[in-house]
């Protein structure tokens, strides 16, 4: 790609673009032929504090501000994307490498987002409670927390930015977005439909950055009150750390290693259709992904035979082919990883029975490209089955029962989803009991709905996102005890 044709993207702070000239950039990578297509502005320290402190003098009017009237603004946002849905689903093809029907998902879940916070704005609800003397009231507000800064993930470049900014606004909190250095065009193009709207300058900022300490000054300051990040166990603890001086509050989305438990008298079709969706969408790029598959030994051959065969009906290629089931991976590094992953899993006498290496012909020569891939032999502690993958690699596990599933699934640190296939009704209320997980998926693909909450238990997060939890989580409780004798 001639340098001409690289489109420069800037950071947005107090409602104003970024003078480029003087500072670094970062440059963007196509994942579907590692060519650089893109630059966007490295942000430094300086600049950090600078969308810190406009973030700050914002807040206190935009917490003022009536809730109906910010919804509106969030909803003038929305509608601002809708009009260039489009667009923006291109750009995510071009940035994260994802398919053009799954980008476009990705831009109307945004929107829905977006939508659904604006909703929520006019419904906070506090409480009021009897007070134990007479001419006494006692009641509890719910109160913003000031400035929050939503660190987002690489695989969903835009939702991301909906999920968090849509419920920190509507709740009376201002918001400076920091895009992950992979996919950080979008989140400028985002910032460009603030910049088109009449929302208050200085309510929504974004820096990229590759300065750590700059990055670091976003989650230390004592200006920001509440960070929600998406992204690995690894990041949440680093964010721990780093939020521990100030006492800062976390909200925290972390990596999972869902298990898709499959019993012996499930309804195989449909669980080999839903392992299959579940396990190679985005390119296996969903943090709750069909990670591992749990089968019981009873019908484990039939359905590995049976995976294997709709798995190969997944056509790899051009994300932009509407024929193209499955794009490139975002990350060169995080596929050579899983790819050793792989191989070291063969090492230790899994069998190779789908996949494994880079797709045949010209058009893979260059690229973070992988076949869709399933392992069969797998036992519960092998290198597939021990580390998150992130990546279109099925490893098959076979399991004697239910009951010893549950304890390979438990037996981990993360819990972020899994999934259960069975007609038992005696399981399923055995596995809500006692999957320590935040979502399971009860003979039910990969779904996710606005008004449902995602969150993690142990190593995968605190708190979490979406519906009435979701939107809570961006409040603070205030308690008043009135006397008015």
């Amino acid at each position: 790609m001639n340098s001409t044709n690289i489109k420069h993207y800037s950071c947005y702070i107090n409602g104003e673009w970024l003078d480029d000239n003087t500072r670094e950039v970062i440059q963007v990578e196509n994942p579907a032929n590692n060519e650089i297509y893109a630059t966007v502005t490295a942000c430094t320290k300086d600049d950090v504090q600078y969308a810190l402190e406009s973030s700050e003098k914002a807040q206190r009017a935009w917490a003022l501000t009536p809730a109906n009237t910010r919804a509106q603004y969030i909803i003038e946002i929305a509608n601002k994307l809708k009009a260039e849905r489009e667009h923006f689903a291109k750009l995510l093809v071009l940035e994260q490498g994802k398919t053009y029907p799954e980008a476009l998902g990705e831009v109307d879940d945004t929107i829905t987002y977006m939508t659904y916070s604006a909703e929520s704005a006019r419904r906070i609800q506090g409480a009021i409670f009897p007070a134990e003397q007479a001419n006494k009231r006692l009641s509890i507000y719910k109160v913003p927390y000031g400035v929050t800064v939503g660190l987002c993930a690489f695989n969903y470049p835009l939702a991301l930015i909906g999920r968090k900014v849509g419920p920190a606004l509507a709740t009376g909190n201002t918001m400076i977005i920091k895009p992950h250095e992979l996919t950080p065009t979008t989140a400028s193009e985002f910032c460009r439909l603030v910049d088109e709207s009449s929302l208050p300058k200085g309510v929504i900022n974004m820096v990229s950055t590759k300065n750590a300490e700059a990055a670091s000054l976003l989650v230390e300051s004592p200006i920001t009150k509440l960070i929600s990040l998406t992204g690995s166990t690894r990041a949440g603890r680093a964010m721990y750390r780093a939020a521990a001086e100030n006492i800062t509050g976390l909200i925290l989305e972390l990596g999972g290693k869902a298990p898709f438990i499959v019993c012996e008298d499930a309804d195989i079709d449909k669980a080999v259709d839903a392992a299959v969706i579940s396990r190679y969408a985005n390119c296996g790029q969903v943090c709750i992904c069909n990670e591992m598959v749990f089968v019981d030994e009873k019908i484990a051959d039939e359905f590995t035979d049976k995976v294997i065969k709709r798995t190969k009906q997944i056509k790899v290629g051009d994300p932009f082919d509407s024929s193209v089931n499955m794009g490139p991976n975002v990350s060169k590094f995080g596929l050579e990883r899983v790819h050793n992953l792989v191989k070291e899993n063969v090492n230790q006498g899994a069998e190779l029975l789908l996949g494994g290496s880079r797709p045949e012909g010209k058009y893979f020569e260059k690229g973070n490209w992988y076949t869709p891939t399933i392992l069969g032999n797998v036992k519960g502690t092998d290198a597939t089955i021990s580390q998150e993958l992130f990546a279109p690699i099925m490893p098959i596990v076979k399991v004697i029962g239910f009951d010893e599933a549950l304890a390979l699934a438990n037996n981990r640190e993360e819990g972020l989803s899994a999934y259960l296939y069975t007609n038992d009704y005696r399981i399923h209320q055995k596995a809500i009991d006692s999957l320590e997980v935040g979502t399971i998926f009860i003979n039910q693909q990969i779904i996710g709905n606005i008004q449902g909450y995602h969150s993690g238990h142990k190593t995968s997060g605190i708190a979490g996102e979406d519906g009435v939890y979701g939107v809570d989580h961006y409040l603070q409780k205030r308690t008043i005890y009135l006397n008015y004798e």
